[in-house]
């Protein structure tokens, strides 16, 4: 680690979950109300009403820090369900497949998963009352 980052490391990690979890919620936005544009492609109408809303609630969740632990890992399941069933079939590595944004979510969301809420949180704030 760079001498100068020494001391930051709840610091990233909070805004490592709260910017994932606000690019994560778009995409369930997009979903369920082609906020802010329509998905590229017609969906399955299960993607739609079980990814959709995993996405905009779980994301919203990891964001704000109000049980990112359990809303995290929820979060990371779908990502690995999604990278096995839509790009996984098409190939093996996700630069092949297109599955690179799947794989990093679900790896990111694990590490949170594992972390939990952290600092600048619902969670915390709600521990120091």
């Amino acid at each position: 680690m760079p001498p100068f980052m020494h001391g930051y490391g709840q610091q990233t990690y909070a805004l490592m979950r709260i910017v994932t979890g606000f690019l994560f919620l778009w995409h369930g936005a997009q979903k369920l109300f082609t906020v802010p544009t329509p998905p590229p492609m017609e969906l399955p109408a299960f993607v739609v009403f079980i990814a959709g809303p995993i996405e905009l609630v779980g994301g919203l969740l990891v964001m704000i820090g109000l049980f990112a632990g359990w809303a995290a890992f929820l979060c990371s399941g779908l990502m690995a369900f999604a990278y096995w069933m839509v790009h996984g079939t098409q190939a093996l590595l996700p630069i092949q497949n297109q599955g690179e944004l799947a794989a990093l979510y679900c790896f990111v969301f694990l590490h949170i998963s594992s972390q939990g809420s952290g600092i600048w949180s619902v969670d915390a704030a709600r521990k120091a009352a």
